[in-house]
């Protein structure tokens, strides 16, 4: 019971990433909110959109202090730079860059010494995937978000980020869905993981409960990678010369 006697607040947990953390999270004993922006029957949810400042406000009003923030919530589109439209920056860049700044500036006052917010960042936040330009560029400002609040406030909060790989979720299959032969680039995805597998949101849960215990005590300003071991390995895979 790693979070016994902590309070958390995950975004974006009604499914996916944030879901894995959610359950985690009350496995290891912490009393956990989640929220999203449609109402979901599930324990300690919040229905809040996290690009609304006003909304966010209203929600950490209502949940009160907290010991650990995660900042789950994201979008992604699938395009370049000359194909995205201004709807498709409000989408991404509201969510993904000015929902977490709202979480972050609303939950900065009201989280007790000792506090962890871990940020999802994305390993697209250090390498470019092709197609995916506003969500590449939104996970790199979350990286740099991350090393500020880090810096600015401890150590009162400690400040991390997760940068997941490719996770079994909507996001990975709408990505493949991009590829002229979407079984092919599957196929060739995998052979570039050394674990031989993609990831599950529990992988990336089980690092969200040890960044938010007492175990994690001086990590703080960093990003971990949790991707398999793909962005170790070279493109040159084993046998291909």
């Amino acid at each position: 019971m790693r979070l016994a006697g902590k309070r958390a607040l995950v975004t974006g947990g009604g499914g996916g990433i944030g879901l894995g953390i959610v359950e985690a999270f009350r496995a290891e004993g912490a009393e956990v909110f989640a929220c999203g922006r449609t109402p979901r029957d599930l324990a300690g949810w919040v229905t809040c959109d996290v690009s609304d400042a006003a909304q966010v406000a209203a929600m950490l009003s209502e949940i009160g202090d907290l010991d650990v923030l995660v900042n789950n919530a994201g979008v992604q589109v699938e395009k370049t730079v000359a194909d995205s439209t201004d709807d498709d920056w409000d989408a991404v860049v509201g969510i993904n860059c000015r929902g977490v700044f709202n979480t972050c500036r609303a939950a900065i006052p009201r989280m007790r010494a000792g506090g962890s917010i871990i940020n999802i960042g994305s390993i697209s936040g250090h390498v470019a995937d092709p197609s995916m330009a506003l969500y590449n560029g939104s996970k790199a400002f979350v990286h740099g978000l991350t090393r500020s609040i880090a810096v600015d406030h401890g150590p009162a909060i400690r400040c991390n980020a997760i940068c997941p790989g490719w996770i079994e979720t909507g996001m990975l299959e709408a990505g493949f869905a991009l590829a002229d032969d979407p079984a092919a680039a599957r196929a060739d995805a995998l052979a570039r993981h050394p674990v031989r597998r993609f990831g599950q949101p529990a992988d990336i849960a089980a690092m969200a409960v040890w960044l938010a215990s007492d175990a994690a005590a001086f990590a703080s300003g960093q990003m971990f990678t949790v991707d398999g071991g793909m962005t170790a390995a070279s493109p040159i895979q084993p046998g291909g010369g």
